[in-house]
């Protein structure tokens, strides 16, 4: 978790009033029999349901807050409490660390109530719960991906909402990653000698994801991967544009030395495809 959730969180929970001391738990639903009948169930005031709910919150048991929150909706579904339960269904389930529900919660308050002033949260909840579920580059960046189009969303949408800082932060973070992907796919093809199947990885880093920590070692290994293909003008180029940039960096280093033993020099070709993506970008 990050400070500035910390801080949402903490904002969200000073709403609560506790309103009814000493309640621990919420009877929400009263099922008779398991016949193919219609369940019989106990209707309680909303505001006994929503401040319940939120006493549930207080003393952490977040699934059952969740559970509460859907309730008020479900029973008082044209109530005014029923919209800002929604909201607190979506945080309740996150807080649980049930983020499929918690996405779903979110994302359906936001299909039922776009304009809201809270709909930019919820596009922030959906964001978050993609966030932490991000694993290791070794394995499937599905989650990753829809990290990244969630907290672009925000940034698009909500410029200038208390959202949006934290979303670019991790939006950088969320690129990094997903560049990674590309370069441990990278390697592997180039530890396989496949250099052509390394090169479109390499490539893709240095056109999607060229603000990254990742950029000098994909130039580097676009260098080694041309000079084992015998692209020796690609080659050169890619290691120019290396020096350039990141003159002190280990990988321009690396890619000299590669030259070096074959006798050649960084010399930039105007026409590559190296050049022109670099300069298009920056």
């Amino acid at each position: 978790m990050f400070g500035h959730h910390f801080q949402l969180k903490r904002s969200m929970l000073q709403v609560v009033r506790v309103l009814r001391a000493g309640i621990a738990t919420l009877t929400l639903l009263l099922v008779i029999g398991c016949s193919t009948d219609d369940p019989l169930y106990v209707e309680y005031p909303v505001e006994d349901l929503y401040n319940n709910s939120m006493n549930l919150m207080v003393t952490g048991q977040y699934q059952g807050a969740a559970v509460g929150f859907d309730e008020v909706e479900r029973q008082h579904p044209y109530s005014p409490w029923a919209r800002k339960a929604q909201i607190m269904a979506a945080f309740a389930y996150y807080q649980s660390n049930d983020y499929d529900e918690s996405i779903l919660s979110a994302q359906r308050f936001i299909q039922l109530h776009p304009g809201h002033k809270d709909t930019p949260y919820a596009h922030y909840l959906i964001a978050i719960c993609y966030y932490e579920q991000i694993v290791d580059v070794g394995r499937d960046q599905s989650l990753t991906i829809n990290a990244f189009k969630s907290l672009d969303t925000i940034i698009k949408k909500y410029p200038n909402s208390e959202y949006a800082m934290d979303a670019r932060l991790k939006l950088d973070l969320t690129r990094d990653h997903l560049a990674g992907k590309e370069m441990d796919i990278g390697r592997f093809y180039l530890n396989k000698n496949l250099h052509g199947a390394a090169l479109k990885r390499f490539r893709i880093v240095l056109e999607q994801y060229q603000t990254t920590t990742h950029v000098p070692e994909a130039l580097h290994r676009i260098t080694e991967s041309y000079l084992a293909l015998g692209v020796i003008s690609e080659a050169q180029t890619a290691a120019a544009v290396l020096g350039y940039n990141y003159p002190g960096n280990i990988w321009y280093q690396r890619s000299y030395a590669l030259l070096v033993e074959k006798n050649l020099k960084p010399a930039a070709d105007k026409g590559s495809w190296i050049v022109r993506t670099w300069n298009s970008i920056f």
